[in-house]
């Protein structure tokens, strides 16, 4: 499954304005009033140029690349060697750029800003999703995310090969312990979240086996098992399965690579990793024009 994909298929008209929204906006920041820079290079000077990668990745964010250098100059030419989702080799050529050198040299930041960020969205969430291979499990992410780019970054962890935990606030309900707490009981804040009768997904966060089994008991469909061991998953999911009604059973906290094809096999539905989208570590990408 894939939330993102629900709001934003991929290259509908609501991706591609996506896109050109948080390109313009991180243009506008970066420009301001103009590239001072840019205009030590002679206006009319045209030139080539590429986008190298500097280690193995998973590439991601192509669309606001070609955004980036778009709406800068809408005569820059950009021939893609590459495609979206592809795992790439350290100094391995990923595009071929041409137009004028000012247009160029203005728009390479934001470019390779969304490009490293996205693509290292999508490089830590397929080594999560190789991990577990051959499971039923499913790796997700959180809305741990870096502010204005969570649907970039959702977007970049369904290239990844993994799936959209709910998108926001009013995308599901998710009932944390203190939401337990000041409703009163599992029990009662399961069915304060029935009564809502909102239209969305309900899951609530359980951090013992005695608060799985008043869960289960008030109907919950959806458990988060929050910081398990493996033997307390184990557990959990006998629990869940000898149930008159099972519920979908997910995992999260203290997951790494390490540990997540453990966390896999003890037959857990979903693993959430905040991770994926808030300890982000830049891929190394640079953009070289050719000498004249």
């Amino acid at each position: 499954m894939s939330l993102f994909n629900n709001h934003y298929p991929s290259r509908s008209n609501a991706f591609d304005q996506l896109v050109a929204n948080q390109v313009q906006d991180a243009l506008a920041e970066d420009i301001g009033s103009g590239d001072l820079t840019a205009q030590l290079v002679p206006a009319s000077q045209l030139v080539n140029a590429s986008i190298v990668v500097r280690e193995t990745a998973i590439i991601c964010g192509i669309g606001w690349v070609n955004a980036c250098f778009k709406q800068v100059d809408q005569n820059v030419n950009i021939n893609w060697l590459i495609t979206e989702g592809e795992r790439v080799q350290a100094n391995q050529t990923l595009c071929k750029i041409t137009g004028l050198a000012r247009s160029l040299l203005t728009a390479e930041r934001c470019a390779l800003n969304f490009l490293q960020t996205l693509s290292a969205t999508a490089t830590e969430t397929r080594k999560y999703v190789d991990a577990i291979a051959g499971t039923q499990s499913q790796i997700l992410d959180t809305r741990k995310t870096i502010p204005h780019l969570r649907l970039a970054q959702k977007y970049a962890v369904t290239v990844g090969g993994g799936h959209n935990q709910r998108l926001a606030l009013y995308d599901g309900i998710l009932i944390k312990e203190n939401h337990i707490a000041a409703a009163g009981s599992i029990t009662a804040v399961i069915q304060q979240a029935f009564a809502l009768n909102a239209g969305k997904s309900i899951q609530i966060e359980v951090e013992n086996l005695t608060q799985l089994h008043e869960a289960l008991t008030a109907g919950a469909a959806n458990i988060l098992l929050d910081n398990f061991d493996t033997a307390l998953l184990q557990e959990a999911v006998k629990i869940n399965q000898a149930s008159i009604k099972p519920a979908v059973l997910e995992a999260s906290g203290g997951i790494t690579l390490k540990n997540v094809r453990e966390i896999a096999l003890t037959g857990v539905d979903r693993i959430s990793i905040g991770s994926l989208t808030k300890n982000v570590q830049a891929i190394d990408f640079s953009m070289r024009i050719d000498e004249i």
